[in-house]
């Protein structure tokens, strides 16, 4: 679960002739120009969004009109390419550097926190980046996972502050601990899954739990390892174990994971979830459902949707294994 990430760079290019500047980025880097909306939500940690505009400007404006371009390389690495390529620019000018913070709780006691602690100006997006400068520090605060593209309407909050972003970053990372007690006063969930396969494909079925924990940045994983279970007096079965803090409901992850028990009318594991030492009923989760398959099929479809695409072709492709070593199973 990731708390803190650096954002995309912002470089500004100034040139006598705009066109000929778009035209050389799109055939030396084999990249087109985009709209500002369209590359924020498609880049990621580290990666530059360049800017081409013409030589009198000086300030990093965020000219919305004029669209920008995503390279997906770090800032110093593109420079040096348009460095070593001759590239038909006069001066480079950066933004603001920008840091993404991910609040679990009360966004308004973490933004309180953030204005008092950093000296730090509330702003919007496209004001941040106008008003500040490569000196300055840009803060975006949401509550969504941040191990993928952040979509601009999932921000809650932007923040300029007039500290190197260095600085910052290590001063929020120390910071954390405070902010995480303030907006969620009720502390950490600490839940357990645990995974049985009467098949015994356990390695196949561990690695799509910690895929779909991780991909959906669901919490941390504290431990895991092997158990032993009694569903029933005098009967042992050994079971995989995987320890989960999360500021998750328990009901969420035991929904989300249910969808990872079948896969249309195929059985692929039992997925147990406890809370505070107790066990979470299926029925629970299923007041909508009419049964055990219908609740499986909208997880299973709730899940997929929430998965990054690289996330879901891996995971097809371990239980494309699971299905060769399907052996026959009751239905539902």
């Amino acid at each position: 679960m990731r708390l803190l990430r650096y954002g995309p760079s912002l470089v500004f290019l100034r040139t006598s002739n705009v066109e000929d500047g778009e035209e050389f980025l799109s055939n030396v880097f084999g990249i087109q120009k985009l709209s500002v909306d369209d590359a924020w939500n498609q880049s990621n940690e580290l990666q530059t969004l360049a800017f081409v505009t013409p030589v009198e400007e000086w300030k990093t404006i965020l000219n919305l009109k004029r669209g920008t371009f995503l390279v997906k390389m770090r800032c110093d690495s593109f420079l040096k390419e348009l460095l070593n390529s001759k590239a038909p620019f006069d001066r480079v000018n950066l933004g603001p550097h920008i840091i993404i913070l991910r609040i679990p709780g009360d966004i308004e006691k973490a933004f309180s926190f953030i204005k008092k602690r950093y000296n730090a100006f509330e702003t919007s997006f496209a004001r941040g980046v106008n008003e500040g400068e490569e000196r300055d520090t840009l803060l975006l605060v949401t509550d969504k996972k941040i191990n993928a593209p952040l979509n601009l309407r999932e921000l809650k909050g932007s923040f300029i502050i007039n500290e190197d972003f260095i600085h910052v970053y290590r001063t929020l990372r120390l910071d954390l601990p405070v902010l995480m007690y303030k907006t969620l006063p009720e502390g950490w969930k600490e839940i357990t899954i645990r995974i049985y396969d009467t098949n015994k494909r356990y390695e196949e079925n561990i690695e799509r739990l910690l895929l779909v924990l991780e991909d959906l940045d669901l919490g941390f994983v504290v431990s895991e390892g092997w158990d032993w279970d009694y569903p029933r007096p005098f009967m042992r079965i050994r079971v995989y174990k995987v320890k989960l803090i999360t500021w998750e409901d328990p009901l969420r992850i035991k929904f989300l994971l249910k969808g990872l028990e079948y896969r249309g009318y195929n059985r692929f594991a039992d997925i147990d979830v406890f809370s505070e030492g107790k066990k979470i009923s299926w029925t629970s989760i299923s007041r909508e459902y009419n049964s055990k398959f219908e609740l499986s099929k909208a997880a299973r479809e709730e899940l997929e949707s929430f998965l990054s695409e690289d996330a879901r072709k891996k995971l097809h492709a371990i239980e494309a294994k699971l299905l060769e070593k399907q052996a026959p199973q009751d239905e539902l």
